[in-house]
């Protein structure tokens, strides 16, 4: 009997309207690998540093050369640009042939796509390279936040903040955010930070707050309304006292830490913060700022968290962006990445889990005069509660913009 063509078209349908394939399995590496081979991998990524895209193109030709993947960087100046697309598209019914393959993210954007399925996995922890990690005596690769990470995100880039200062100009540095407030009493002008809700404006408002707040222990937990006047007020009047005496009275906030860092290479001010601990020893290489530039924390401790990389659960290129974030947890990307002249942005491994050779990737790695070595990076300070920092970005757009 002869098939009528109009038969096919109900199976048809069901095909076109169907899941594209099965998720990958990571369990299955090879099995990986074979799929991600001739893939294309869409990765949303914050570019408003040139090293950062410089890294991530260096990535780009690693991961064709290896794995014959094309690695397309799609710049974004906000990840959250990112997770709007990616709810938007479940909200049209886009299910399975989504835009995005890979997110560079943490904190509240992670908080964001975790509570709204919008994210593949879990995968990140059955990762191949997942146990340098060391994550059972690790735990900032098992929470973002305060946000169990339940194998949704691939750990990448450890960071820590570290304020930096010119010796040339400044005999003694401030220990604390008191001491920092009297030094700018007495050098007006000399001090500024990035415009909230840049992520280092974001830090240095969070730092400031966990060192003047009464009880600190209250921002790891979800922000209550009814105690936000009372824990932050510590804050604003902190602010509040300091805004007139930064870089141009307080009136303009550089937008990010290249134009912080430019202000410092211009001699305009003659300390300012960075969320690397390695980035003032870059910027010396790279002749940005001078050698007379050194780095040095707060005696209480200093913020520090991890970046993570995530697949949207809509991603079309799943096996793709699992090889490629693969790629960038192991000891060639880590070791590259650290590098101050590259970048300069932490390992996530933990080197007592690498080989000999691996080890050697890093115990070969200058990380320059300004840099702190690792004991003098006193206590690490962990982000608080995703609801805190929203909250105080909104409160201080309220308070300070336009003025």
């Amino acid at each position: 009997m002869p098939i009528r063509p109009f038969a096919l078209l109900p199976a048809l349908a069901l095909m076109l309207t169907g899941p594209l394939q099965a998720a990958p399995d990571p369990a299955d590496w090879e099995a990986v690998l074979d799929e991600a081979r001739g893939q294309t991998v869409y990765w949303y990524a914050w570019a408003g540093e040139e090293r950062t895209n410089d890294y991530i193109q260096w990535t780009a030709n690693r991961v064709a050369e290896d794995f014959d993947i094309e690695l397309v960087h799609v710049k974004l100046s906000d990840t959250a640009e990112a997770v709007s697309r990616v709810l938007a598209e479940k909200q049209a019914g886009n299910d399975d042939r989504g835009n995005v393959d890979l997110i560079w993210i943490n904190g509240e954007n992670f908080a964001t796509m975790k509570a709204n399925d919008l994210l593949f996995g879990p995968w990140s922890d059955r990762l191949p390279h997942y146990p340098l990690t060391d994550p059972e005596n690790t735990p900032a690769v098992r929470y973002d936040w305060t946000i169990p990470v339940d194998g949704l995100e691939s750990p990448w880039s450890s960071s820590q903040v570290v304020f930096y200062h010119d010796t040339a100009l400044v005999d003694d540095h401030p220990r604390s955010m008191p001491e920092l407030l009297e030094w700018a009493h007495d050098n007006p002008g000399e001090f500024t930070y990035a415009r909230v809700p840049n992520f280092l404006g974001n830090a240095f408002i969070t730092q400031a707050l966990l060192e003047l707040a009464e009880e600190p222990g209250i921002l790891y937990s979800p922000m209550q309304e009814a105690d936000f006047e009372a824990v932050t007020a510590p804050l604003w009047a902190f602010l509040d006292e300091l805004h007139p005496l930064l870089w141009r009275g307080g009136r303009a906030f550089p937008a990010n830490s290249s134009e912080l860092r430019r202000l410092m290479g211009d001699g305009e001010i003659s300390i300012a913060l960075s969320f690397s601990t390695t980035e003032a020893s870059g910027a010396i290489a790279n002749f940005e700022l001078p050698d007379s530039v050194r780095s040095y924390v707060h005696d209480h401790g200093m913020i520090g968290n991890m970046s993570f990389l995530a697949i949207p659960y809509n991603a079309q290129h799943k096996a793709g962006a699992m090889v490629v974030a693969n790629y960038l947890l192991g000891p060639e990307a880590q070791a590259h990445k650290q590098d101050p002249v590259v970048w300069g942005s932490n390992t996530v491994l933990s080197l007592d889990t690498l080989d000999e050779a691996d080890r050697a990737r890093f115990d070969g790695i200058d990380l320059g005069i300004a840099t702190l070595a690792p004991d003098e990076l006193g206590e690490v300070l962990g982000q608080p509660h995703p609801s805190w920092v929203d909250a105080l970005a909104e409160a201080w757009q309220e308070r300070y913009v336009g003025r």
